[in-house]
């Protein structure tokens, strides 16, 4: 029962989260808002006590959560961005771990080297959710939203990969001492990376084929295709872990073949209505749930770490509070500098072509400086580092392990401070180009009319040639310029036609809309339009397919 209110409470939480920072007199980010609440809730007076667990923790949030992510990432905007993406998303993270690892111990010579490239992997990874809370959906320039979704998307794999080394080498499970240690090593990580890659898709293929068959069979399938569709994340991911590749790259490649598939052109629009409205309900509180659970963590951390440093002679609170301004400078430092070499990539490298960021301004490589905050995997990976270390028959403790997890909920809130601060003075001045989009719209919507057009053209020729029940031609053809025109207009008939008259105007729409839908789809796949143009007008069509198709059943 006590875990049942527990999850009572923080639903509850999250509901009440946007509520409350909706009444306050000044604006705050819903993110900060609920590591807010579920600081408050954790201390004394409230006494919620929730025992973290960082692997059920990974298990339960983390793959719906990239799933979702993969699933609103477009993938040819991926493709068009992918040496950009890689280039902050691998690289930028070994390079952050190999520079921030040999740098922590100079800071704080009790830290041990091992440990402090496990505290530097721990610190890699970005939170795309925590930046939309902070600057708002659309409020990014679109080059500079994809890159750091993308980012966003792949780097917690290549951080934890860097994490799972640094705490064997800690275990003493692994060992590096020659060159080909490290050949090794590399030729592992391709290893997990490319069968994560190959689970991600080939259990969401065999998941798309299950689908266009339960698509085909008669009945209420919407159901079974969406518990089909809730647990797809999950199972790619014990996939991919239980053969040694990564589960997390799993899960973002199975978002996005599930988007790249169409598979939702093929269900009924009761799924793809039920499977939108769920995914939102389900990503708002996940991510309202992770954020709280960070809050509930900060006050037991805080309070051990005080009672660590009081027995330890060779640290001091205010000593370590700085640690974390120094660590959080260095990861903005080095994350500035490298996507300052990006930029000069093809002077660098004497290239023909250099990256997208060759384009970006010094402006606009800040605010992707900045833009990169720390999240809840920062907090699970930190809690994930042991204790202990088996050295039989006995145990000893991690050197410095209270620091790491200390360190890491200062940077993920020193982050998410500095973001709320800078961003929104970094971005005063820049303005959304939304002339594209506006365009794109109004070619899809003249290409789809002019198909509509043509479809309820050609129903009314096949309507009038084969009269079965030899109606009137013309009001037939009434009934078409009707549609055509939108008006509605007194077409005379009798009583005894009218049921079936307007049963034939609710064909003549569905037809209609569902000519548009298909050229929406052309015009999406020959990348004519922009997935997020595709995405708004498709759901204006399910919506008036999903009014008149209710209509339809009632006659």
């Amino acid at each position: 029962m006590k875990t049942f209110y527990i999850i009572l409470i923080l639903i509850t939480m999250v509901s009440l989260s946007d509520v409350i920072r909706r009444l306050l007199p000044f604006k705050m980010p819903l993110p900060l808002m609920q590591i807010i609440m579920g600081a408050a809730i954790a201390f004394p007076s409230f006494g919620l006590q929730v025992e973290f667990d960082p692997d059920l923790f990974l298990f339960l949030f983390i793959p719906p959560l990239l799933f979702a992510d993969g699933r609103r990432m477009p993938f040819h905007e991926f493709v068009e961005s992918r040496w950009e993406i890689i280039s902050l998303a691998m690289f930028l993270v070994f390079v952050t771990v190999i520079g921030l690892g040999f740098f922590i111990p100079t800071l704080m010579p009790d830290v041990p080297l091992m440990v402090a490239f496990a505290l530097a992997a721990v610190l890699s990874p970005t939170d795309a959710v925590a930046l939309s809370g902070i600057v708002g959906k659309g409020r990014l320039p679109k080059r500079i939203n994809k890159v750091l979704e993308g980012e966003a998307l792949l780097n917690d794999a290549s951080a934890l990969v860097s994490l799972k080394y640094a705490v064997a080498i800690i275990m003493g499970t692994m060992v590096f001492k020659t060159s080909k240690d490290y050949a090794e090593m590399g030729v592992n990580f391709l290893l997990m990376a490319g069968g994560g890659v190959l689970i991600g898709f080939g259990v969401t293929w065999f998941y798309v084929r299950l689908v266009r068959v339960l698509a085909r069979l008669k009945g209420d399938e919407t159901a079974i295709q969406m518990i089909f569709l809730l647990l797809l994340p999950f199972l790619v991911y014990v996939v991919a872990e239980h053969v040694g590749a990564s589960g997390i790259l799993a899960a973002v490649v199975a978002g996005m073949t599930v988007t790249y598939s169409n598979t939702m052109s093929s269900v009924s629009i009761e799924m793809r209505f039920q499977a939108n409205s769920i995914w939102t309900v389900l990503e708002y509180l996940l991510n309202g749930i992770v954020f709280l659970m960070l809050g509930l963590q900060i006050p037991s951390i805080i309070e051990y770490s005080i009672e660590r440093i009081a027995a330890d002679n060779g640290v001091d609170l205010v000593g370590l509070v700085s640690d974390i301004f120094i660590i959080y400078g260095m990861l903005m430092l080095v994350r500035f500098l490298w996507l300052l070499a990006m930029k000069h990539l093809k002077k660098i490298l004497f290239l023909k072509k250099g990256l997208a960021f060759e384009h970006f301004t010094v402006k606009e490589l800040l605010i992707m400086t900045f833009a990169g905050v720390r999240g809840a995997v920062t907090l699970a990976a930190a809690l994930s580092i042991p204790w202990y270390i088996s050295t039989s028959p006995t145990y000893i403790s991690v050197p410095a392990r209270y620091q790491v997890t200390f360190i890491a909920i200062g940077v993920i809130l020193t982050s998410l401070l500095v973001a709320i601060v800078i961003l929104p003075l970094l971005l005063k001045g820049f303005t959304l180009d939304n002339s594209d989009v506006e365009q794109e719209v109004k070619v899809a919507k003249a290409a789809m009319q002019q198909v509509a057009l043509s479809s309820i053209q050609t129903l009314e020729n096949r309507l009038v040639q084969n009269n079965e029940l030899k109606l009137d031609p013309q009001h037939i053809t009434d009934i078409h310029n009707l549609v055509a025109r939108n008006i509605r207009q007194s077409l005379g008939i009798s009583d005894a036609e009218t049921a079936y008259y307007d049963s034939l105007e609710l064909r003549f729409r569905l037809a209609a809309i569902r000519a548009e839908r298909a050229e929406l789809m052309r015009l999406k796949s020959t990348r004519q339009i922009s997935e997020e143009t595709a995405n708004k007008l498709r759901y204006d069509i399910d919506l008036l397919e999903k009014i008149l198709a209710g209509r339809e059943q009632k006659h």
